[in-house]
């Protein structure tokens, strides 16, 4: 049996590449926030993620909203936008440290495993957490790896030129 790999591509993430049932996942933050950074792209193109994040942040005493949660917001026939709360706060000027946690991104991770397996999808992301969050690809992609291509879920990585 052949092992899957991460495909890398350049390219936007937002448009993933191939046939069949896709999953763009992305890292957010634990604030609610929405406004820097590779969500921008996402909300040029469907309104709907960003709305349904704002919300599940709003009435998060009622659900799950919280590092290492995932909403999975269906934005066209066969594309699903995949929230994953892997950031606690944001980087501001004083701030010490990075947002990014990668303890919530793997558990994230894990979860969408499950529900990308469940639509037959693939799995289309930029680097992870490793944007405004602060993170580093070298510890992102084994828990990428570990969660999603070691299950057989397909995953394509794209680098903007």
């Amino acid at each position: 049996m052949e092992t899957a790999t991460i495909r890398y591509l350049r390219g936007d993430a937002t448009a993933p590449q191939g046939k069949g049932a896709k999953v763009i996942a992305h890292v957010c933050n634990d604030l609610g926030g929405w406004g820097k950074g590779f969500v921008l792209a996402l909300s040029k193109r469907w309104p709907e993620p960003e709305a349904a994040f704002r919300r599940w942040h709003r009435e998060r005493a009622e659900n799950d909203f919280g590092l290492g949660a995932v909403q999975v917001v269906q934005v066209e026939r066969l594309v699903w936008v995949a929230n994953m709360v892997g950031q606690r706060g944001i980087r501001t000027g004083r701030s010490t440290g990075v947002p990014v946690r990668y303890e919530a991104i793997d558990a994230a991770l894990e979860r969408l495993s499950g529900q990308a397996l469940a639509l037959g999808a693939s799995v289309h992301l930029p680097r992870i957490g490793c944007g405004l969050a602060g993170g580093r690809w070298e510890l992102v992609e084994p828990l990428v790896t570990a969660r999603l291509v070691d299950r057989g879920v397909p995953v394509t990585v794209y680098d903007t030129d």
